[in-house]
């Protein structure tokens, strides 16, 4: 029976994966820009041309020098020291976040997919009950009630992400659970939970990856705008979302202000998109039959 089990498909280790993943646009684009972000959040750690919290009124609006490489924002603060330091709260954000969502939706959709019947209807009933709460408006609910900070945005963020890990998890489990493989561990007398852990999980891990790391950049994006309402994080830690906010109002006088952390956020998201579309390409056994 055991000769009929399937692998994870298109395990990260499997032969020819990374010669693949070398010729794959996407994924080379997207994992350069990716991993730019966690340099420059890793790089704020040890050091910036300034300290990002200096504030100097007499340097205000300062243009690009050798000293102020971007110039400074309307406090005096040094443009690449605030971009360097709130690529932290990008990464922290979106990281724990999507961990959240992806925990606890990942479980909840194995459950559903294993019990099925009243089970499975009253977690997928559940999840069309929370996409009835976007981050913002999640994030404005627990304001109200605890006050802004980077802690509530993430919490925001995170129950939005539970029902679409929950879904993706009980489609891609109800696939495997109808597979050969897993007639055969059930004819071998393994339970639910073995089964659910041992063959179904590691077959649809990749399509958690992907969603994963798409998730990872709409969570940048949500970051981004709850720290622009002043809902996200707070002063005096630096954020690319409220960069934009405090640049708004000099978008005449001084408009790159404005265009360095949006710029920043772009980059951010769209190296995850490309990085997620890349793997999508890669984990896809059909596509990697093609190359």
């Amino acid at each position: 029976m055991s000769a009929v089990l399937a692998p994870p498909a298109a395990p990260l280790n499997a032969p020819g994966f990374w010669r693949r993943a070398r010729r794959n646009p996407s994924f080379v684009i997207g994992a350069v820009l990716s991993l730019l972000l966690v340099l420059a959040a890793s790089l704020s750690y040890v050091w910036t041309p300034h300290d990002p919290l200096d504030i100097d009124m007499a340097l205000k609006l300062q243009a690009p020098d050798a000293r102020f490489w971007l110039g400074t924002d309307p406090f005096g603060r040094d443009i690449v020291s605030l971009l360097l330091v709130g690529a932290r709260a990008s990464i922290a954000v979106g990281l724990i976040a999507v961990s959240i969502g992806l925990l606890i939706g990942t479980a909840l959709g194995l459950l559903a997919s294993a019990r099925r019947g009243w089970v499975e209807e009253t977690i997928m009933r559940l999840s069309d009950f929370g996409f009835a709460f976007p981050a913002i408006l999640s994030a404005i609910m627990l304001t109200a009630v605890f006050g802004p900070g980077m802690v509530n945005a993430i919490v925001a963020i995170g129950i939005y992400n539970i029902p679409t890990f929950a879904r993706i998890t009980r489609a891609s489990a109800n696939a495997i659970w109808s597979r050969e493989f897993v007639l055969a561990a059930r004819a071998c007398g393994k339970g639910g939970f073995a089964i659910t852990v041992e063959h179904v999980l590691p077959n649809i891990a990749s399509v958690l990856i992907v969603q994963a790391t798409i998730r990872f950049a709409i969570a940048i994006l949500a970051e981004a705008a709850l720290s622009y309402l002043g809902l996200g994080t707070q002063p005096p830690q630096p954020s690319w979302g409220r960069m934009l906010s405090e640049a708004q109002s000099l978008l005449f006088q001084a408009p790159m202000l404005a265009v360095y952390p949006g710029v920043a956020i772009a980059f951010a998201v769209m190296g995850l998109n490309l990085l997620g579309d890349g793997l999508r390409d890669l984990f896809d056994p059909r596509l990697a039959r093609k190359r």
